[in-house]
């Protein structure tokens, strides 16, 4: 029976593909959909397993078979179109029944309805994480054993950068040992992360690895590919980086985004201000955006950049210029503009 019953999954997968590629390319929209409801105070709900690594195709097949979604299809349409649907978070989800594809979607997006659930955001630091799982009830003692025993992709040594940002649920009795190296194989399954443990024909992949994550820690998204190739001009010539995300790494700081000089002394072989070339390793955890970044920097000639005021960042390859930008950071600054 459990054979059959994996040929019929099977079938409805590939069968759904086909009618959801023809649908798509032809704009039907004939898919069957329960209504949106207005509420769904006091409705019927469900706690369904989302396996790690399952598609978009999987996930609609067990919406539908739990009476959650009234088609496959119609999940699997609103999954295509919506590129949230890629952090959909492995593990329980408590979902409402006979609900739109649209709302079933967004519950799977909403944390409060994912238990035991531990989120690790873009850019965290390995301590901040650890402090994470303290939080989900871990042991302090649980947490060290379980992060001193990772099983890490070949040449690496450190966890740091390895903890893939997303948000995790684990079924109860988890222990601390696994959801860590869920972390860590989350990582080693992101397509981006793939091609970054193949390395490149400049750097090694815990270079890129290092790269990426000084490119979370500088910029936002929109301008992650700019400071890949802000970092990448700069190791081409031999300037020192002097990025202050590596400083505030030494000294676990944020908040601030002022670096005073005397910071900039500290000594340590994190400091790219008084060191040539990457740091040794990784100095936060970042996400698939900044990892795509790392491999595929914007072309520019661009050596110089800084933030001036919130949502201003200004590139240049000219010093001067540069100059003339930080005179106006520093006036925003001391106005209270970053406050």
């Amino acid at each position: 029976m459990k054979e059959i019953r994996r040929l019929a999954i099977a079938g409805i997968i590939i069968a759904l593909f086909t009618l959801s590629l023809f649908s798509l390319r032809s704009g039907s929209s004939s898919a069957p959909d329960y209504q949106t409801v207005s509420s769904v105070a006091g409705r019927e709900e469900i706690t369904i397993e989302i396996p790690s690594g399952a598609t978009g195709s999987e996930i609609a097949v067990i919406l539908y078979e739990a009476d959650v979604v009234k088609s496959a299809q119609a999940f699997f349409r609103v999954a295509v179109a919506d590129s949230r649907s890629q952090k959909i978070a492995p593990g329980g989800h408590r979902l409402s029944l006979q609900i739109s594809a649209r709302q079933a979607l967004e519950q799977l997006l909403d944390p409060e309805r994912i238990p035991n659930l531990i989120r690790i955001n873009e850019g965290a630091w390995r301590s901040e994480i650890q402090s994470s799982f303290l939080k989900f009830g871990f042991s302090s003692t649980e947490v060290k054993s379980a992060f001193s025993s990772l099983k890490l992709p070949q040449g690496f040594s450190s966890s740091e950068g390895l903890l893939f940002p997303a948000q995790y649920s684990f079924p109860d009795g988890t222990t601390a040992a696994v959801a860590a190296q869920r972390l860590v194989d989350r990582f080693s399954e992101d397509r981006y992360a793939k091609k970054l443990l193949q390395g490149s024909a400049q750097f090694s992949p815990q270079q890129l690895l290092t790269i990426a994550s000084i490119i979370q820690a500088e910029g936002v998204t929109e301008d992650f590919t700019r400071v890949s190739r802000v970092i990448y001009n700069r190791l081409k010539i031999g300037m020192p980086l002097q990025m202050d995300s590596t400083v505030h790494y030494i000294m676990q700081a944020r908040g601030d985004i002022f670096l005073s000089r005397k910071s900039t002394m500290v000594n340590s072989p994190y400091n790219t201000y008084r060191r040539y070339g990457l740091p040794p390793g990784p100095i936060c955890n970042p996400g698939a955006d900044a990892i795509k970044a790392a491999l595929e920097p914007a072309p520019g000639d661009w050596l110089y950049f800084i933030t001036v005021a919130p949502g201003d960042t200004r590139y240049t390859s000219n010093f001067d210029e540069f100059n003339r930008w930080k005179a106006i950071y520093t006036e925003n600054r001391k106005a209270g503009v970053f406050e």
